[in-house]
C-alpha cells in the first residue's frame, strides 16, 4: 500500500465519529455532507473492509469454533451499496456466512437477528450500514447480536478499540485492500466478483422482487438473499410486541377498526420503510392507508422527521381527510426507519385548524407533533395497556402494588415524568443513545422491575418491549390502541385509563377524539433536538474542559439572576445531573464529572418541585453540540428565556479555550 492512501485513510478515520450508535462520517466521496453520490473514495472503501473484519473476528471469539454468520441490510442512502461492496468480499474471504436483506428498517434486521439466534458452536450478528438521521452525505455501520439490538456501549468500546488496533498492525491496511480490490489474483475470484454483484443487486432490491434468491457457496462461505426471510421475522415480531401477549387487547384493536374504520397516511421520504412490512401490516389489522414518496432511494426531503420535513404530510393528511374522514393520523420516519414523528388531524372544532402546541415546532393545520410530544403519548399508552391487561396493578387504597420502570434519556422532557407519576412508575435516565437506554432497561429488568416502554424522547420514537430499537410502528400503535380500546360496561378504555390515573376525569368522555387524547398530556414547553438554536458549533475539543468553566460562568449568573428567576418564572433552587453511560448522578459538585457525557441543571420552585431544567452534550454521532430547555407550562416565555441563557453561558465558556 502506497504512502499516499495509508494517509487519506488515517485522515479519513481521524474525522470518524465512532460510538455504540454507529460509526459515522461522510462517505460520499466528493466530502460534501449534502451529497447524493453513490461513490465513496478507496480510503473509505478500506476502512468498511477492515471494520467488516474487526466485526468478524469479535463474532468468532465469542463462539469458540465455527465461522460466524452476519446479516446484511442498510436504508437507502446512495453511498450504501458502496459500502456493502467493500464489505463483502472481506467477509466471504473470513469465511463467514453473509445473508444480505439488502433496503431494510433497522427495526427489521433486529428483528431478524433475534429470530434467528446463535447456532450451536456459530456466533452471529448483523451490520447495518445507516447514518440515521445525519445527512444525505453521511453514512455509518452499526454492529448488533442476537438479542434484537445495537451491541451495548461497554461491548462497543472493545470493537472501536480492536479496529483502532487492526488498522495500526503490519499489512492488515494492504491485506484488506487485496481483499477488495486485488480479487483477480486469489484461486476464486470469479466467485467473489460474482457475489459482489449480487450483493450490490440484492441490496437496491425490494422484497418479493424478481431477484431471486441465492445460495453460492464456496471454501469461504456464502451469499445468500434473504430479503423475504427478514420482512417475515419483523412482520411477527411487531405483533408481538404491539399486544404484549395479549389476544383480548389484539381483538379489541380489531373489533374497534372493523365498528369504526381509522386510517392512517405516511410520507415514507424515500425511505428503508418504503421497502418494509408498514402497509401490509397496518392494513391486515383494519386500517386504511394511503402514503407518498415511496420508492426506496427516492429521498424528497431532508431526512430528519422535523419541523419542515413534516408539511409534505399533513398536505397528504388533509387531502386524505378531505375524501375519508377515517384519516386521522400520519407518520414521517427517518432515513433507517427506525423512528417517526406524528401528524394529527385536530377535529376539536369539526374542521383542520391550527393547535397550540407546547413544542417549538412548525404550525399547520394538521398538526405535527413535536418529539418529546410523540413519546409521552407513547407511555401514557403503554402504561394504561399494562393496566388493562391487569401486569400493572394497584392496591385497594389506589396506590402501586408493581414494581415497574421506565428508561428514558437524559433529555428527555419532565412530561414524561408527570405521566409517570400518575401511574406511580419510576423514572430512571441514561445518557443519550439508544444503547444506553437499553442496556438501563435490561439492568432494571434484573433488578425485577416491570418495563414495557422506554425511549428517548429528545429523538422521538419509543422502545416498546420486547423490541430493543425505537419504531414508527410501535409508536403509531401506541397512539392506536389509546383510541381503538374503549370503555365497556366491564372494564374501563386505555383512554379513560389515563384519565382516572391522572385525576382528569373531566376530560374523558365517551365520544373522545384524537385530540382530546392530546390535551390531556401535560404541558410542558420543550426545545426542539433539532431546532436551530438548540445546536451549537464548539471548539473545546474537551467537553469536561467546557463544563467546568461553565460552571463558573453558571454561578456568577446565578448569583446575578436569582431574583428575577424567582420573580419571573418561580425558580427558587437549583441541583446539577451529570448522566454517563446508564448511570445518573445528581447534586454533583464538580460539572466537570459530567465529562463528554450529558450535564443538567434541574430547577425548582418554593415548595421544592421540579419545574424546569436547562441540559447540554456533545453529539456522540455528529459534529454539533447540543443543548435544549425544558419548562411546565404551555405557552409560556420561559423555555426562550433559558435556551437563549443557555447558548449566552455555553458559548462565554467555549471563548475561554
Amino acid at each position: 500500500m502506497d504512502n499516499i492512501l495509508e494517509s487519506e485513510i488515517n485522515g479519513a478515520v481521524d474525522k470518524m465519529i465512532l460510538s455504540a450508535s454507529g460509526w459515522r462520517s461522510v462517505f460520499a466521496d466528493d466530502g460534501d455532507e449534502e451529497s447524493s453520490s453513490d461513490k465513496i473514495s478507496k480510503a473509505h472503501c478500506i476502512i468498511a473492509g477492515a471494520a467488516a473484519y474487526v466485526f468478524a473476528e469479535y463474532l468468532e471469539s465469542k463462539a469458540g469454533s465455527g465461522k460466524p454468520l452476519i446479516l446484511l441490510a442498510g436504508d437507502t442512502r446512495p453511498s450504501g451499496s458502496a459500502i456493502i461492496a467493500a464489505m463483502t468480499p472481506v467477509l466471504l474471504s473470513y469465511g463467514c456466512e453473509v445473508r444480505c436483506a439488502g433496503f431494510a428498517a433497522a427495526p427489521q434486521i433486529m428483528a431478524w437477528a433475534r429470530s434467528i439466534g446463535s447456532a450451536e458452536n456459530q456466533a452471529a450478528g448483523f451490520i447495518y450500514i445507516s447514518a440515521s438521521h445525519n445527512p444525505i452525505g453521511h453514512n455509518g455501520i452499526k454492529f448488533g447480536l442476537t438479542d434484537g439490538g445495537v451491541l451495548p456501549a461497554q461491548e462497543a468500546e472493545k470493537l472501536i478499540e480492536k479496529f483502532k488496533v487492526f488498522l495500526k498492525e503490519n499489512n492488515n491496511l494492504q491485506k484488506i485492500e487485496e481483499q477488495i480490490f486485488n480479487a483477480n489474483n486469489t484461486n476464486n475470484a470469479k466467485d467473489i466478483n460474482e457475489k459482489i454483484n449480487i450483493a450490490e443487486r440484492i441490496y437496491k432490491a425490494q422484497p418479493k422482487s424478481n431477484v431471486g434468491s441465492f445460495s453460492l457457496d464456496d471454501s469461504r462461505g456464502s451469499l445468500l438473499k434473504y430479503s423475504d426471510q427478514s420482512f417475515k421475522a419483523y412482520y411477527n415480531f411487531c405483533g408481538e410486541v404491539a399486544w404484549g401477549g395479549s389476544d383480548l387487547l389484539a381483538a379489541a384493536v380489531k373489533d374497534s377498526l372493523a365498528e369504526k374504520p381509522v386510517g392512517i397516511v405516511c410520507d415514507f421520504n424515500g425511505s428503508a420503510r418504503a421497502a418494509s412490512i408498514d402497509k401490509d401490516f397496518f392494513t391486515a389489522l383494519g386500517f386504511k392507508f394511503k402514503s407518498i414518496n415511496d420508492v426506496p432511494g427516492k429521498i424528497a426531503h431532508r431526512i430528519v422527521p422535523e419541523g419542515d420535513s413534516l408539511e409534505p404530510c399533513a398536505k397528504l393528511l388533509e387531502e386524505a381527510h378531505r375524501e375519508d374522514d377515517a384519516f386521522i393520523l400520519g407518520y414521517v420516519p427517518d432515513c433507517d426507519g427506525d423512528r417517526g414523528n406524528l401528524v394529527i388531524w385536530d377535529d376539536a372544532a369539526n374542521k383542520a385548524r391550527p393547535l397550540e402546541s407546547c413544542d417549538s415546532i412548525v404550525r399547520a393545520k394538521a398538526r405535527p407533533l413535536g418529539s418529546q410530544e410523540v413519546f409521552a403519548l407513547a407511555v401514557a399508552a403503554e402504561l394504561s395497556h399494562l393496566v388493562w391487561t391487569g401486569e400493572l396493578k394497584y392496591g385497594d387504597d389506589g396506590k402501586v402494588i408493581t414494581k415497574a420502570a421506565i428508561a428514558v434519556n437524559d433529555p428527555t422532557s419532565m412530561r414524561t415524568d408527570r405521566i409517570a407519576e400518575a401511574f406511580g412508575v419510576s423514572v430512571f435516565r441514561a445518557e443519550v443513545g439508544e444503547a444506553n437506554v437499553v442496556s438501563l432497561a435490561r439492568k432494571l429488568r434484573e433488578d425485577g422491575y416491570l418495563v414495557r416502554i422506554l425511549g428517548e424522547g429528545s429523538a422521538g420514537g419509543n422502545i416498546t418491549h420486547p423490541c430493543a430499537v425505537r419504531d414508527p410502528v410501535n409508536t403509531v400503535l401506541a397512539l392506536a390502541k389509546m383510541l381503538c380500546v374503549r370503555s365497556t360496561d366491564k372494564q374501563s378504555g386505555l383512554f379513560e385509563i389515563w384519565c382516572k390515573r391522572s385525576n382528569q376525569t373531566d376530560k374523558y368522555r365517551k365520544d373522545f377524539t384524537l385530540s382530546d387524547i392530546i390535551d390531556s398530556l401535560p404541558q410542558f414547553t420543550t426545545t426542539q433536538a433539532y431546532h436551530k438554536d438548540a445546536v451549537m458549533r464548539i471548539k473545546t475539543k474537551d467537553h469536561s474542559i467546557l463544563k467546568a468553566r461553565y460552571q463558573d460562568i453558571f454561578a456568577r449568573e446565578w448569583k446575578e439572576k436569582s431574583d428575577e428567576l424567582k420573580t419571573r418564572y418561580g425558580i427558587y433552587k437549583w441541583q446539577a445531573i451529570a448522566c454517563n453511560g446508564t448511570a445518573e448522578r445528581r447534586n454533583i459538585k464538580n460539572f466537570k464529572e459530567a465529562g463528554k457525557g450529558g450535564l443538567k441543571i434541574l430547577f425548582s420552585n418554593d415548595k421544592e418541585k421540579e419545574i424546569a431544567y436547562i441540559w447540554m452534550r456533545g453529539s456522540a454521532t455528529e459534529p454539533v453540540f447540543r443543548i435544549m430547555a425544558d419548562a411546565q407550562g404551555c405557552g409560556n416565555t420561559i423555555e426562550k428565556w433559558l435556551l437563549d441563557w443557555q447558548r449566552q453561558m455555553v458559548m462565554e465558556a467555549d471563548s475561554n479555550a
